[in-house]
Parts: structure tokens; C-alpha cells; sequence
């Protein structure tokens, strides 16, 4: 049996009196794109940083790839591609020498997968670092992610900066990686492209997770978003009992118009970051 790309058992990391992740343990299966889910602060970089090796944690083990994080992260390291959710460059080098560097630690020749990833995100590979803006340091952390044809991707927050195209365009290199058979974890506040792009996400609150599953169960719910106007005064609210029971409260009541739809994808993940 093939071994998962990600093994986490009982992870728990300490930043002294501070909460980092308690108990965490989780597994992702090769060829998945999984999502890690959770609120700004809820533990997804830590845990991902546990990961890598770039902190070290009190108790637990995990594993990539069938190897060891604590004993085997020179091997690991080359396997993935990381993208961190700060993306942080020498300021006075150009593009296209940062991206060589990234496959020259490699001992990799990266020129022509770079050279079409730089292509399909639009980079200018002879600005300096310091002349790019945040979306566009972003894309050059993509592609040192991504040049080397990693047998994991592991993003923290890949999105944040980008351009609603760029975003669009991120997602598809995922996808065509991960159909040659790439898997891809990837940690997001954003509910609605791990929806849409993921096949399985768990859900971290408070350095504790919550749950695991296919987004499709995670997303499925009997709730309704109302729209209403009734005695004259305007309401909206998300309502997750019988429909039948709610037009019997009606009775009596003057409802000049009434709107039921889907609610939207963070109403429905609210009560897992909240706990309710």
C-alpha cells in the first residue's frame, strides 16, 4: 500500500505559555488536493512549520512521504515545494536570478518549467525584487515552488496578494500538477476555493482540529438563507429548521415579500470556527 503523503500523529507545539497546536493528527493521502482550514491564528502555519522542520515541536511525530520529519527533512525538502505565506527575497536581485538560485540549491536544471511558470503568471523576470509589489513577489514564490515538479506542494495562504486572475491562473498549474500526480496541501482562510479546488479538508480552531472530510460533506447543510419583509420591518437570517414550521410562524404576520436562497460557504463553516 502506498504510503500518505502526510502522516501527523498527536502533534502538540508550545510557544511557552502561548497555544500553538494541541493533539493534531491527521493524514493526507497521495494525489489529494487538501485543504487546511481555519481562522487567522488557529494554528495552520505552525503546524505546517512543525512540518518542514523549520520549528521544532514537544510531542508527537509526523511524517511525509513515508519519512520522518525530525530525522529525514533533508530528504523531505527535496521532494516538496514550499511556499510560504510571507514571500521574502533578497531586495536587490533580479527575478530571474532568485528563481535560479531556488533550483541551483536544487542542483536542478529549472530553466524550462520556469520559464513557462513565469510565462502563465506574467512575470517580469528583470525587475529587481524590491520593484515588485506584493502580488507580484507572491508569483515569484510560486514558481520556486513549483519549477522543480515536486511530489508535494505545501502553501501556506498561497492567495493572499493575488489578483483575482492570478488566483484563477495559481489553481490551474494545481491542477494540471496534480492530474500528473502532484499532491497538494495547502492552508486558506478562504472558503470558497477550497470548495471549489479541494477534494478533502480538515478544520482547525484554536490550535485544535475540528474535523476532517470530504468538502462536499463539510459544505453539505440543510440550512436557508431568509430574506423577508414582514409587519414592515426587514430581516435576514440563516434558518436550519423545517421550512414548514417557519411559514407556520407566519400566521398572522403580514409578509410583503420573502427571498430563500443557499446561505453563503462561511455561514456555513461558522459554527466549526466558533465552536457553536
Amino acid at each position: 500500500m502506498e504510503e500518505n503523503a502526510i502522516s501527523i500523529c498527536n502533534l502538540t507545539k508550545h510557544y511557552g505559555k502561548q497555544r500553538g497546536v494541541v493533539n493534531l493528527s491527521l493524514q493526507v493521502k497521495q494525489g489529494d488536493i487538501f485543504g487546511f482550514l481555519g481562522p487567522n491564528g488557529a494554528g495552520k502555519s505552525t503546524t505546517i512549520r512543525s512540518l518542514l522542520g523549520l520549528i521544532k515541536f514537544q510531542k508527537g511525530s509526523a511524517a511525509i512521504l513515508g519519512m520522518d520529519v525530525k530525522t529525514q527533512s533533508k530528504e523531505i525538502l527535496r521532494e516538496i515545494g514550499y511556499m510560504p505565506s510571507e514571500a521574502m527575497f533578497y531586495p536587490s536581485m533580479k527575478v530571474k536570478d532568485v528563481i535560479r538560485f531556488a533550483a541551483d540549491m536544487r542542483k536542478t536544471d529549472c530553466s524550462g518549467e520556469a520559464e513557462m511558470l513565469c510565462e502563465r503568471l506574467m512575470i517580469d523576470q528583470n525587475k529587481k525584487i524590491e520593484e515588485l509589489s506584493l502580488g507580484n513577489r507572491k508569483k515569484v514564490s510560486i514558481v520556486c515552488a513549483m519549477q522543480h515538479k515536486p511530489r508535494l506542494f505545501i502553501f501556506d495562504e498561497p492567495t493572499s496578494g493575488l489578483d483575482p486572475l492570478m488566483q484563477a491562473e495559481f489553481f490551474k498549474l494545481i491542477l494540471e500538477y496534480n492530474r500528473q500526480g502532484t499532491t497538494c496541501f495547502l492552508s486558506s482562510h478562504v472558503l470558497s476555493e477550497v470548495k471549489k479546488y479541494c477534494h478533502h479538508a480538515a478544520i482547525i480552531r484554536e490550535g485544535e482540529l475540528i474535523c476532517t472530510d470530504t468538502v462536499e460533506n463539510l459544505t453539505r447543510t440543510n440550512a436557508k438563507r431568509i430574506h423577508m419583509i414582514k409587519d414592515g420591518v426587514e430581516e435576514n437570517f440563516v434558518y436550519k429548521g423545517s421550512l414548514n414550521e417557519l411559514f407556520a410562524s407566519f400566521a398572522g404576520h403580514d409578509i410583503e415579500d420573502i427571498v430563500i436562497e443557499e446561505p453563503e460557504l462561511d455561514e456555513i463553516f461558522i459554527h466549526y470556527y466558533q465552536g457553536e
